[in-house]
């Protein structure tokens, strides 16, 4: 099984910890987030990954090197020139998934304990286009979804903006989780090019294909964003002694 990490932000939030140090490299309890990652994605099955880069992208290969890429075949997305957000981030990358199988796209600030494997049969049981980890959680940008779990929309609470792709009685908002499953048919539909968001993509597809929801309130969820949110994975982690 492939899949993607997005590994190529600056972490301008987690300041001053990424003056001289890639976000990916952060350590969570002593181990860096992309480790983390790495090895949550392995133990799932995941053999091959792409990961792109950026800032202090050296770093990263280096890293990798000296962990003789966790025995496994891992490849780089090299976006040193230009940082190309999610859409063009993993539209650079569609080149690596040409097996035809869905695939993982996890972001490297993401430190959960969600069962992807359960995940992954979801959106196979659903035949989905893609499937977003969402949950209920306090956020400022909402995925909205219908009933039967199909994204219909989506909403900026900061900016008042609200679109919906599917008209519905009854919508819930839910805060994506920065996980998705993606069948590697989704290249064939995306028409934008150089930097954009994989979200605006997503909105405009769900309006003729299905962009499946799976709700995971139960797992624990760390997005590790800023320093504040960082103290609180690692007192968390080590309470469970999950690290």
């Amino acid at each position: 099984m492939k899949a993607m990490i997005f590994a190529a932000g600056i972490g301008t939030r987690l300041k001053p910890l990424t003056n001289n140090t890639p976000k990916a490299l952060i350590k969570v309890s002593g181990v860096p987030m992309l480790e983390l990652v790495i090895k949550k994605l392995i133990n799932t099955g995941v053999n091959e990954i792409i990961i792109n880069v950026h800032y202090l992208a050296d770093q990263i290969i280096d890293f990798l090197k000296s962990k003789n890429n966790f025995g496994i075949r891992i490849e780089i997305s090299d976006e040193t020139d230009e940082l190309l957000d999610t859409g063009g981030g993993l539209k650079k990358a569609s080149w690596f998934f040409n097996d035809n199988e869905p695939f993982i796209l996890h972001n490297v600030d993401v430190i959960s304990n969600i069962d992807l494997r359960e995940m992954l049969n979801h959106h196979n049981n659903n035949k989905a286009l893609a499937t977003l980890a969402v949950r209920k959680r306090t956020s400022s940008r909402y995925f909205i979804f219908n009933k039967k779990q199909e994204l219909s929309g989506w909403e900026n609470t900061k900016t008042s903006e609200k679109k919906i792709s599917k008209s519905c009685k009854s919508l819930i908002s839910l805060a994506f989780s920065g996980i998705h499953i993606i069948n590697p048919e989704i290249f064939k539909n995306i028409d934008e090019n150089g930097k954009f968001s994989i979200i605006s993509t997503y909105f405009e597809l769900s309006k003729s294909k299905l962009i499946s929801a799976y709700q995971h309130d139960k797992d624990y969820w760390f997005d590790i964003g800023n320093q504040e949110k960082l103290e609180k994975a690692e007192k968390y982690l080590i309470s469970k002694i999950e690290i």
